[in-house]
């Protein structure tokens, strides 16, 4: 399922593995590199998450995209929300002004046989001149599908997708 409402992209992918594994990977700076689908994310430095409000560090390149030569760069991630096995989701600070204000971010839901994963993108708050450039959304809703494809294959290897009822 997607839900696109103009300023918020939402996936949705059902994974085959309890939610403390899922939250436990995306409190990891390097869990974020290893399942980023857009190729930008090149390698992270800091403490794993344990709250709002904490931070780390992510080395990025932007060639993946082909849009924006920008070389090498390092933005930090800062935690937003930070409900344990339930809810994470953060901002992303650059050395661009004005800060953009874009926010990422994933909620499980315990289902039989694993979790509902809800990958989320929303640019609803932006600063009004990235709004006026027309550049948004940056990452697609196929990437955000991606990336739930390589989180399921990252922490249920080789592992079917738990089936759901459709009406959910």
């Amino acid at each position: 399922m997607t839900t696109d409402t103009g300023e918020r992209l939402e996936v949705r992918r059902a994974v085959a593995a309890d939610p403390a594994t899922i939250f436990g990977l995306l409190c990891d700076p390097e869990g974020h590199v290893a399942i980023d689908s857009s190729g930008m994310l090149m390698s992270a430095e800091g403490d794993r998450v344990t709250a709002a409000g904490d931070t780390f560090v992510v080395h990025m390149d932007r060639d993946a995209l082909n849009d924006f030569d920008l070389g090498l760069y390092d933005v930090t991630v800062t935690i937003e929300t930070f409900v344990p096995d339930r809810e994470i989701s953060w901002k992303v600070l650059g050395q661009i002004r004005p800060q953009i204000g874009h926010v990422y971010g994933y909620r499980l839901e315990p289902i039989d046989e694993g979790t509902m994963v809800t990958s989320f993108y929303d640019w609803s708050s932006i600063d009004p001149v990235w709004r006026e450039s027309g550049i948004f959304p940056v990452i697609s809703e196929a990437a955000l599908r991606a990336t739930l494809g390589i989180l399921a294959r990252t922490v249920a290897p080789g592992r079917p997708r738990p089936q759901i009822d459709p009406e959910n």
